[in-house]
């Protein structure tokens, strides 16, 4: 049986990468340059073409040394699909209630969207494992803090914009996570299958995270 997210190796290295619109014949050689830059956990995302398998194929390959999820899960069809495939955490944009109470239930890390903080609270007390502020670069990491004084015990996983050069800015903010997506796994390396541009680029968000 395969185990839910770890969440305490999650918090180790609070980062998650987001895949979107990659090809089934990248997910081998993307796994194994995710794995050598360090990062260890990563969402493939359902409105990408074939999710369902590409989810598979990730797990089959990774073999428990990643922790992969789904993102952009809109519906409790798409929990249910990405479920099946293996994803072991859910990540959506907004606030699904069916999506978060299933996940709350059966112990499945799952992390529902908000930027209001209304929409914030409402995720939170849903049942959220982490709220994804998204998308957080609209209003910076001082936003974060800000949301952090009268939510001071609402974690939260900024999501949009996370940079090397801004990633410990929302950890010093109060951020208890972020994630990245098409600015690391930017469409034209993933057309070109530059992995070694991703492995840098993701070698130096996860250096900054480390900087003290």
């Amino acid at each position: 049986m395969v185990m839910n997210m770890n969440l305490d190796r999650f918090r180790e290295l609070p980062i998650m990468g987001i895949l979107r619109g990659i090809q089934l014949e990248s997910i081998e050689p993307m796994v194994e340059a995710v794995l050598s830059s360090g990062l260890q956990t990563i969402e493939i995302t359902m409105n990408t073409t074939g999710a369902p398998d590409l989810i598979r194929r990730a797990v089959k390959c990774a073999q428990g040394r990643l922790m992969i999820g789904a993102g952009t899960v809109l519906t409790a069809e798409h929990l249910k699909v990405a479920l099946d495939a293996g994803a072991r955490f859910i990540v959506s944009p907004m606030l699904v209630y069916d999506v978060v109470e299933y996940c709350r239930d059966n112990e499945i890390p799952v992390f529902p969207g908000a930027l209001t903080p209304q929409e914030i609270y409402n995720a939170w007390v849903a049942g959220a494992t982490m709220v994804k502020v998204f998308p957080s670069n609209l209003l910076g990491p001082d936003y974060i803090k800000e949301i952090k004084g009268p939510f001071n015990n609402i974690d939260i996983l900024a999501c949009g914009g996370v940079t090397a050069e801004n990633i410990r800015a929302y950890f010093d903010c109060g951020a208890s996570a972020v994630a990245f997506g098409a600015s690391v796994f930017r469409e034209d390396w993933l057309k070109t299958s530059d992995f070694k541009s991703m492995n840098n680029a993701i070698r130096s968000i996860i250096a900054a995270y480390k900087e003290p």
